[in-house]
């Protein structure tokens, strides 16, 4: 049997790969990086909040949003006392009614507990509410760390973004306020 020589093909090479946005229209020809870039912030800020979500109500504390779960994290931070403006300032909220009624709603459930030293109102995780935090850092050990132990490298990308994302965080806050000055 003989076999028929096949003419020399050229490669197919695979198309440029076109950027994953969610915003075709914002795409900038300086940056289509930056697009994609916003478009994982989207997807993975929706996946983080339905986590802290989940892994609270798997804690014990359910019903609450993101941010009150958020807000009981910073709280119980190093076991320190935290005006408003504070937790504000770090969470980088300008809103501070959203967080006041986060921490009245951690109040009510008595998770948070608030005291005056003159005219300032701090607050502090109560006993449960550090006992919450604490179901939940297990929870979140068995649920996600856990599935990084295998992997260095990935431990390591996963540092390089958290600088990347400070310094893209002081980059959108800059544009902000040159917006904000328009």
């Amino acid at each position: 049997m003989s076999r028929k020589s096949v003419p020399d093909r050229p490669v197919a090479r695979p198309a440029a790969a076109k950027p994953i946005v969610s915003s075709a229209h914002l795409v900038s020809p300086d940056s289509a990086q930056m697009s994609e870039f916003e478009f994982g912030l989207i997807v993975a800020g929706n996946a983080f909040h339905r986590w802290v979500v989940h892994c609270m109500s798997a804690a014990g504390l359910k019903d609450l949003t993101p941010l009150d779960v958020l807000v009981l994290h910073h709280v119980t931070h190093r076991a320190r006392d935290k005006r408003l403006a504070d937790i504000c300032f770090i969470m980088n909220i300008e809103d501070t009614h959203l967080v006041n009624y986060a921490l009245k709603k951690l109040q009510s459930l008595g998770v948070v507990a608030s005291s005056k030293h003159g005219k300032e109102v701090t607050y502090a995780a109560t006993e449960a509410g550090r006992q919450h935090v604490e179901r939940y850092r297990v929870i979140r050990e068995d649920c996600l760390i856990a599935a990084l132990k295998a992997d260095d490298g990935l431990n390591r990308d996963i540092g390089e973004l958290a600088r990347l994302l400070r310094v893209l965080s002081g980059m959108y806050d800059q544009a902000a306020r040159a917006a904000a000055s328009l």
